[in-house]
């Protein structure tokens, strides 16, 4: 196995490692970085490389996961509050921008931002200053913003939740981060990286049936269900872990289930014509493919029970020559 780039993020598999190529060409700057990717894909460990790569790296990082504050709080949260702003405002606060000064920010599931304070983030980002909840002298701020995303937002401004100017401001630099099901090249880094931090016998090893399976299964939960499943094995590791040791929806995925989960927009999506759908569901299963066999086209063919010619067609008709 190849030595990974970075412990905090595993980049073994083609498209991670154009992901890294791509983010390290910008980080040095301080344009607004945009991280789209499912739930679990490891977005704010990717915005921590941002951070940490950049000119600002010895300054303040500070996070916050919109979703889970609640409306009512988050204006006080982000932007501070003078004394007496309201009921239970017994003194000023400063707020996350405040305290991010000089750094950078990252706003997790920004998708989830409340469309009354949008166009007071937009104010901040564009004026570099902020006005505290109560305050009438503006407070100059310069930050670096990261946010994340997980669904496209252009479909919230198309709906009217999520507002064009401030998509504009935020979605400088889009960088798309895969599900894991779609970079299986980087599954035993992953996997290795996580039992060397859980185990209590570092010499504990995973044999290859197992880990071929592990490499094999959709991972619906992305990064944060491998990291939470391989804690698990790490904790009842008996000298190694064997097939056996692994948790049964993982020993029980179906490879149709798997297509499934990846195409799930086909099966929702009543806009797509039967075409589409079958594009969708087959540009996967040559994925699939490809990552069973660690890009082995012979070895793909056979598997699909096609002819190599096939094969490369298809990859082209799809534009997944460079998988």
């Amino acid at each position: 196995m190849k030595t990974p780039p970075t412990l905090a993020l595993i980049a073994n598999s083609d498209v991670m490692r154009s992901i890294l190529s791509r983010i390290d060409m910008v980080t040095q700057s301080n344009s607004s970085i945009l991280l789209i990717g499912e739930t679990g894909v490891g977005k704010e460990l990717v915005a921590e490389y941002v951070h940490r790569t950049s000119l600002r790296a010895e300054l303040p990082f500070v996070k916050i996961g919109l979703s889970a504050l609640p409306p009512e709080l988050l204006e006080s949260e982000l932007f501070g509050h003078e004394k007496g702003a309201f009921t239970s405002a017994s003194s000023e606060k400063k707020g996350l921008f405040e305290l991010a000064h000089t750094g950078s920010i990252f706003l997790d599931d920004i998708d989830d931002f409340p469309f009354g304070l949008q166009s007071k983030l937009l104010r901040v980002l564009e004026s570099h200053e902020l006005m505290r909840v109560g305050g009438t002298s503006p407070i100059g701020v310069d930050v670096r913003l990261i946010s994340a995303s997980k669904v496209d937002l252009r479909e919230l401004v198309d709906k009217g939740l999520f507002r064009s100017d401030l998509y504009y401001r935020i979605n400088v630099v889009p960088i798309v981060i895969p599900p894991l099901r779609e970079r299986q090249a980087d599954i035993p880094f992953l996997v290795e990286h996580f039992l060397k931090r859980y185990a209590k016998d570092s010499s504990a090893g995973i044999a290859d049936d197992a880990m071929r399976m592990l490499a094999q299964y959709s991972w619906p939960g992305n990064i944060r269900e491998l990291r939470n499943v391989v804690q698990r094995l790490a904790l009842f590791a008996q000298g190694g872990i064997n097939i056996g040791d692994l948790p049964l929806e993982i020993r029980h995925d179906n490879p149709l289930d798997t297509i499934a989960k990846a195409c799930g927009r086909c099966f929702v999506d009543g806009t797509m014509s039967f075409e589409q759908v079958v594009d969708c569901i087959e540009t996967n299963l040559l994925r699939q493919a490809l990552n069973q066999t660690n890009g082995n086209r012979s070895q793909a063919a056979k598997m699909l029970r096609m002819n190599l010619s096939t094969l490369r067609d298809k990859l082209k008709k799809h534009g997944l020559e460079t998988v």
